[in-house]
């Protein structure tokens, strides 16, 4: 497929809920960005702080930006949904409200996926705490990953994926509703229906811990994953057991 003469429209999609204290930030690290033909499609999910009030600041100020309120609190599930379903561009971007980008991650990864003609792409990441601030422990990524192996690790993180609406059927990108891991099992979702996505093994994307946090807590992280294998994947017992075991390897190494 050719390339562009135009830059490509980057559709970016961020679930909204109670993000107040991060929604500046947030915003922010987009319109920084040094790749400027993007959407920012924001969706909040029956926010009771001041989300809204925060977004609207910048729906004045900024028309690239886009906002969707879901009419009763449905999950992160189908609040990206509806952000998938209302996107324009030919890529889209995954961008969780409490995580930040490098500057110039979009235009980094938008040439990467150009010039790999890649449906799926993934960076590297760092943790950062709740200030944003980066701690040093950092995410490398492989050159490639398929459902196989994405199985055995789950490093893809959602604020670092990209994919091409040109080669992918947004009803493949659709995220199942659950409640937990609805992201994990889409990337598997996806991989089932290519041979891998292609990682870029550069820090583009801060991940940032938080004690509301879902998967800060271990125990949760472990029981989703298992349920995962079980329950969307339908692995057999024997199966989930290797792949859990690999799983657990993968992420102490990650930590470490």
């Amino acid at each position: 497929m050719a390339k562009e003469s135009k830059q490509p429209l980057v559709s970016i999609v961020v679930p909204v809920y109670n993000a107040a204290r991060f929604m500046d930030d947030t915003i922010q690290t987009v319109q920084n960005q040094t790749y400027q033909n993007w959407e920012l499609l924001l969706v909040d999910d029956c926010s009771s702080d001041d989300s809204v009030l925060i977004i609207q600041k910048y729906l004045k100020k900024d028309k690239r930006i886009k906002f969707f309120m879901l009419s009763e609190n449905s999950g992160a599930a189908i609040a990206r949904n509806t952000g998938i379903d209302n996107a324009k561009g030919r890529y889209l971007a995954f961008l969780d409200a409490d995580d930040l980008w490098v500057k110039n991650k979009l235009e980094l990864q938008v040439a990467f996926m150009q010039e790999k003609n890649a449906a799926f792409s993934f960076t590297g990441y760092e943790f950062a705490d709740e200030n944003g601030k980066p701690n040093g422990k950092k995410v490398h990524v492989p050159e490639t990953i398929t459902y196989k192996q994405a199985l055995k690790n789950t490093t893809i993180w959602t604020s670092t994926v990209m994919l091409d609406t040109h080669i992918l059927e947004k009803d493949t990108i659709h995220m199942p509703l659950i409640k937990r891991g609805q992201d994990t099992a889409t990337w598997w979702k996806i991989l089932k229906t290519i041979d891998n996505a292609n990682g870029l093994n550069e820090i583009f994307s801060y991940y940032r811990r938080t004690a509301e946090s879902l998967s800060a807590n271990k125990l949760t992280a472990l029981k989703r994953t298992w349920n995962l294998y079980r329950d969307i994947e339908k692995l057999r017992f024997i199966s989930s057991t290797y792949n859990f075991s690999w799983y657990l390897v993968n992420a102490i190494l990650r930590r470490a």
